[in-house]
């Protein structure tokens, strides 16, 4: 297999209330604490392109400055010891695109996604949060790992669903990203799963354990506004560009889509007695997705996967 297209550009989401709010605590409503900007826009970033890897590409452990324990004044350079995974929609640009400085509506956002993907976007917690000034740098361009294949967006039109219900209290979406048709059906039901796979496992013949189940319909923006907000400035989107759509995770913890919220309350206990707050060196995460409704044939999406591998001496 290859990548399903050449990567032009990569941008990188952020859609989940629940991923941003669950370390943050909850609101006197019940709902998860975020930064007053999330609710207004789709939060974003500019990702690496060259680290976009396929399914089955091993990765491995990055080197960079991280603070060993939080109340420390000086980081440590050395191989990240917060290594993750973070469970994704890839949505894939086709088409002729916008031309520099014309925005894409809401409306036609929809024309320009061509298809679908999985995508863990390999996160080194450590890195990230000591140069977390302007955002993920090196923390992030380790390597994305997508799925082999692109299910079309024509494909999936039995499994619309309607836009994420806005608790009472939030803001509606400012009138450049609000459009009825994607309202009523610009989301998405599927079913999103990540596995862990341990040497230990390998070895003794186990199979993978799952450590989330989630859904992209729990997500705060549908793909259409994500385009439309990339575009709104100008910006000139076109095929072979590639939208993350950000940590999937949905309301309970068992939906949590990464470890750095996965084992906030504690760590994962694997078959066999292993425990994991972080993925170790050997480590294997599957990604797998499910389209289902009834009447309709279920689509799959394959599988993304990624084998944590040790970090290479530094070169002197």
């Amino acid at each position: 297999m290859q990548l399903p297209m050449h990567v032009r550009q990569f941008s990188d989401m952020c859609v989940s209330t629940f991923h941003i709010g669950r370390r943050r605590g909850k609101d006197e409503r019940g709902e998860p604490i975020c930064p007053p900007v999330f609710r207004t826009l789709p939060v974003g970033y500019d990702g690496r392109a060259s680290s976009i890897v396929l399914s089955g590409t091993p990765v491995r452990r990055p080197y960079g400055l991280w603070l060993a324990e939080p109340d420390d004044s000086e980081p440590t350079f050395g191989a990240e010891p917060r290594q993750d995974y973070e469970l994704e929609l890839a949505i894939w640009l086709g088409g002729e695109g916008n031309q520099l400085g014309e925005p894409v509506p809401v409306s036609k956002a929809h024309q320009a996604i061509f298809g679908y993907g999985l995508l863990n976007d390999w996160s080194a917690r450590g890195i990230q949060m000591w140069e977390n000034m302007l955002g993920p740098f090196l923390g992030k361009s380790i390597a994305t790992t997508v799925s082999p294949w692109i299910v079309t967006a024509e494909a999936l039109a039995p499994f619309r669903a309607p836009a994420f219900d806005r608790p009472a209290g939030d803001p509606p979406p400012p009138p450049h990203l609000t459009n009825e048709d994607d309202q009523a059906a610009g989301g998405l039901d599927l079913k999103l799963e990540a596995f862990l796979e341990t040497q230990s496992m390998t070895e003794r013949g186990d199979a993978p354990f799952s450590i989330c189940q989630t859904n992209f319909r729990e997500m705060y923006w549908t793909p259409a506004q994500m385009l439309a907000h990339h575009s709104s400035n100008g910006c000139a989107l076109s095929a072979g560009d590639l939208l993350g759509s950000g940590t999937c995770s949905g309301p309970p913890i068992e939906a949590a889509a990464c470890l750095l919220e996965r084992t906030m309350f504690g760590p994962l206990t694997l078959p066999g007695g292993e425990e994991r707050r972080w993925l170790d060196d050997g480590d294997t995460v599957i990604l797998r997705g499910k389209a289902e409704r009834e009447g309709f044939v279920s689509i799959g999406f394959g599988e993304a996967r990624g084998q944590v591998l040790p970090a290479l001496p530094y070169p002197s």
